[in-house]
């Protein structure tokens, strides 16, 4: 089981953005950081399993990018590769915070299929103004 990262879309102001901002970036893109996450062994798992970015949007868990792999910056700092997409899933509510944080794989939303029976997951409008009330 792949550990896995959260981060802020910071400066993000729709989900449309945020789709833009993967759009013309080819296969991969890079987010620079300024340590190794002391856990990257368990992110880039030895089985090929690897974990994933998870982006908070409006206190919200809406969308996720395969951790490739991480690489050296400049200035000691670290590049961590991500495809370059953004796969839907199931909005779960969650604080923003600076820089990353770690997500158990027991604690990841799943994927958003499509085909999920209608009425069993909210609106991400409703879902957000509940977190922000601390109700979910």
């Amino acid at each position: 089981m792949p550990l896995h990262l959260t981060k802020v879309a910071y400066g993000a102001t729709s989900m449309e953005d945020m789709s833009a901002w993967f759009a013309g970036r080819g296969d991969e893109t890079l987010l620079t950081t300024r340590y190794l996450p002391k856990r990257h062994a368990e992110i880039i798992g030895m089985d090929g399993n690897n974990g994933s970015l998870y982006w908070i949007f409006k206190h919200q868990l809406v969308a996720r990018s395969p951790i490739l792999r991480f690489a050296e910056a400049e200035g000691g700092k670290t590049n961590i590769i991500i495809a370059a997409r953004m796969i839907a899933i199931h909005p779960q509510p969650r604080r923003a915070h600076q820089g990353w944080r770690y997500l158990e794989d027991s604690a990841a939303p799943r994927d958003w299929l499509g085909a999920e029976v209608e009425g069993e997951l909210l609106p991400a409008a409703l879902a957000g103004e509940l977190a922000k009330l601390g109700l979910v």
